[in-house]
């Protein structure tokens, strides 16, 4: 899955060229660089290789969400509907412009059920966030549909899914704004990074300057530099864009390699005939980076789980719905409303609220699936020993629960 298996030569040049000037910060020191403009190369790579006419780099994944909604106009009391099923970092992101986040239930694409969406659909709803995780997507045309009839913006948070597209577009090009996370185990890393990617000049304009305290980057001296709007500190540096450059170089390689690999393992699991699949929306072209399964029930989910583990071939296989960090039943400090800084009234509110609200769909769902992150480097013998071994756990608590 992630980038940093195929850590080289490549990366390492990158890296020189931004030590060897010492210029190490993204903007200014135009003479000592001599030339060397590794965040500028990476944007424009992004939007080269991913078909978006705007990149703004930024510190990470987090940074990337929450200059998008900025940058978007979602702020204080807005309502921003996402899955009961992502990473912390989209709720962090949204209570950190002062918006509220709403989770709804997601389906077998493990993603925004866009029934759910209509239904949590408010006067103060202002925006649909979906996240397509474990590599695949949501059914982006049924939620464009419900953005265009009710005015909404549609912000994708496509960190996951890198190399994935739907009807031949790139996830985090499709919706008003989408964001990439560059970190350490993401398709392609910075080793900490993200990207805010929009076909918008003005929420481009905006994230430039939100990146950078509100630098207007008009000026030929950045100390002249005028400030339209106050902005914070999420600049990605030179040396970790210029790792990023030489990865996004390698996403076909990437890409080729995951998909060949989930195929391999995923024709093991086939032969099971109480083992599905995520679903796919029509259109769409999965990343690959996770082969994601279903077993019939809940309780024969947690013995293949128990089974894996026993016999010491779980890891690489995340059962989600009892992971700390991607599902709504163990997010207490959520439910709770647990923060170093004071929350408003309504931020408030509504997070308490989630301690008493029922995700039996989701929960139906995420009990019952589990996902195995497909590794770049395996090797056919490794693939066939895993995919084996697997088969065999499953099969042994199939047949015990008869």
């Amino acid at each position: 899955m992630p980038g940093f298996e195929l850590f080289g030569a490549e990366e390492r040049k990158e890296v020189n060229d931004v030590l060897e000037t010492g210029i190490l910060m993204r903007y200014g020191f135009d003479g000592p660089r001599q030339g060397i403009w590794k965040a500028k190369e990476l944007e424009q790579a992004i939007t080269e290789v991913f078909g978006c006419k705007y990149a703004q780099l930024t510190s990470s994944g987090t940074a990337a969400l929450t200059t998008a909604m900025a940058a978007l106009g979602i702020g204080a009391g807005d309502e921003v509907i996402m899955p009961s099923f992502t990473f912390v970092a989209s709720f962090e992101a949204v209570l950190s412009v002062g918006a509220i986040p709403v989770l709804v239930d997601i389906d077998e694409t493990l993603t925004l059920n866009p029934s759910a969406v209509r239904a949590a659909i408010t006067p103060k709803t202002k925006c649909v966030m979906p996240v397509h995780m474990c590599g695949s997507m949501a059914d982006l045309d049924a939620l464009k549909q419900i953005c265009n009839e009710h005015r909404l913006i549609l912000l994708e948070d496509a960190c996951q899914s890198i190399g994935a597209s739907y009807k031949g577009r790139s996830l985090g090009t499709i919706g008003d704004a989408g964001t990439f996370s560059f970190d350490f185990v993401k398709t392609i890393t910075c080793a900490e990074g993200g990207v805010v990617m929009t076909n918008n000049e003005d929420v481009y304009r905006k994230s430039d300057g939100y990146t950078d305290h509100g630098h207007d980057h008009l000026g030929v001296d950045r100390g002249a530099d005028l400030h339209p709007f106050i902005g914070y500190n999420y600049r990605i540096s030179e040396l970790h864009a210029a790792v990023g450059l030489a990865q996004i170089r390698k996403l076909g390689t990437f890409l080729g390699l995951q998909k060949k690999n989930n195929k391999a393992l995923r024709a093991y699991l086939e032969q099971i005939p109480e083992v599905s699949f995520r679903i796919v929306p029509e259109g769409g072209d999965d990343s690959c980076s996770f082969l994601s399964w279903f077993l019939p029930t809940e309780e024969l989910t947690r013995a293949v789980v128990a089974e894996m583990k026993e016999q010491g071939i779980l890891a690489g296989n995340f059962y989600w719905f009892v992971n700390n960090w991607h599902y709504i039943s163990k997010w207490d400090h959520l439910k709770n409303a647990v923060t170093l800084s004071a929350l408003s009234d309504v931020q408030r509110e509504a997070l308490l609220r989630l301690k008493e609200t029922a995700f039996p769909a989701s929960d139906a769902i995420m009990s019952r699936c589990i996902s195995s992150a497909i590794s770049l480097v395996w090797t056919e013998e490794q693939i066939r020993e895993k995919g084996e071994k697997m088969v065999a756990a499953i099969r042994k608590v199939l047949q015990a629960n008869k």
